[in-house]
């Protein structure tokens, strides 16, 4: 506990030094993934607020007056429904307080109005807390990547018991790899579990549906799971029997995109222009129309986060971030390729920590 306890308080003193400049005294946070990131605490109704002294509260209801007590051993806690109200209430007079303007609604700025003390004034702030997360420490680098190894497996005896074959339907195979991530341990999936074969395999957010596999199906597998409060998300696309010219022709054309885009993820390589060494190569072949989302984003205690990848990416990659990297070609009525690898940057080449064979496979 002791070496939780040091990492959360580091991460307020970065807040806190992050929110000086702009005069804030006191930040509320609500935003239930901020509010574990900077303390730990993983229950569905909660806000912290945490003083310029680096001093802090935390608040949570009833049901959860147990397990704050033992996630959250050093910040004293109120036991009140209200979280943001009960915090807001014990804020001395004459203090600004900065609160998450992203993640707040007018009708929840409205009602806090009315738990403020004399002369307190509530200040939007937007972005602090998602720069923080931009680099990861070595605990979540060490949890991203147990959680990645662990559904890697869970693809890779999902394919071993020859459980993704014609006849079974898209639904059966996404329960089979959810089954089978929780049975090494994931807590649930990371997100909906997409399984998108022949003509679906042209979306790229199908789902899974009833239809059943047929031989000559491509199958497109976008997938991962979630633990202590980390995800992990990887795509694999199969060929189901022999798979046609056009199979083979976009699978390796998105194949040599996507490593592309893993070599060009390195410290101090602005991120237009990883998307950019992806899209390139499908644009080249002629399907740059069919690929029709940004190349990656980042991973952690949300499926997507900061950095982005894209056309319309700022800034630049650092050591520690995380990136997925996934481009795909997508065909209406005929069918699509992605491939998706999730990365840590490093200082030479980033490390890849989705392990699963993506060179075209036949089952």
């Amino acid at each position: 506990m002791a070496l939780a306890d040091t990492r959360f308080a580091t991460r307020r003193r970065r807040l806190s030094a992050r929110l000086a400049g702009q005069r804030i005294d006191d930040m509320l946070v609500t935003h239930l993934t901020h509010v574990r990131y900077l303390s730990g605490f993983s229950g569905s109704n909660g806000a912290l607020i945490l003083s310029k002294d680096l001093s802090a509260g935390i608040a949570t209801d009833g049901r959860y007056t147990t397990q704050i007590a033992e996630e959250v051993p050093d910040i004293p806690a109120i036991i009140q429904r209200a979280t943001a109200q009960a915090l807001l209430e014990k804020v001395p007079e004459g203090r600004r307080v900065g609160y998450e303007a992203s993640h707040v609604t007018i009708a929840e700025l409205e009602s806090w109005q009315d738990s403020l003390p004399d002369d307190v004034t509530l200040v939007p702030v937007t972005g602090v807390i998602e720069d923080l997360r931009l680099i990861k420490d070595p605990i979540e680098i060490q949890f991203l990547t147990e959680i990645a190894e662990l559904a890697s497996r869970a693809m890779e005896d999902l394919l071993a018991a020859g459980e993704l074959r014609a006849g079974r339907s898209e639904i059966e195979v996404a329960a089979d790899l959810e089954y089978r991530m929780r049975k090494l341990g994931a807590e649930r999936p990371s997100f909906d579990t997409i399984v998108a074969s022949g003509p679906n395999s042209a979306k790229p957010h199908h789902g899974a549906s009833d239809r059943i596999i047929t031989d000559g199906d491509i199958v497109t597998i976008d997938f991962g799971a979630h633990r202590r409060g980390f995800n992990s998300d990887m795509t694999r696309t199969f060929m189901v029997g022999e798979p046609s010219e056009f199979a083979r022709e976009i699978y390796g054309v998105v194949l040599e995109a996507q490593l592309a885009g893993c070599r060009a993820a390195t410290p101090g390589t602005a991120l237009v222009d990883v998307d950019k060494a992806c899209r390139d190569i499908i644009t080249e072949a002629g399907y740059g129309e069919y690929f029709v989302h940004s190349t990656g984003h980042g991973i952690g205690l949300d499926v997507h986060e900061a950095p982005s990848a894209a056309t319309t990416g700022t800034g630049e990659l650092a050591e520690n971030m995380t990136l997925t990297i996934e481009p795909g070609i997508y065909v209406p009525g005929k069918g699509g390729v992605r491939i998706e690898d999730t990365l840590v940057i490093t200082s030479g080449a980033p490390k890849i920590i989705t392990s699963v064979n993506k060179q075209l496979t036949v089952v």
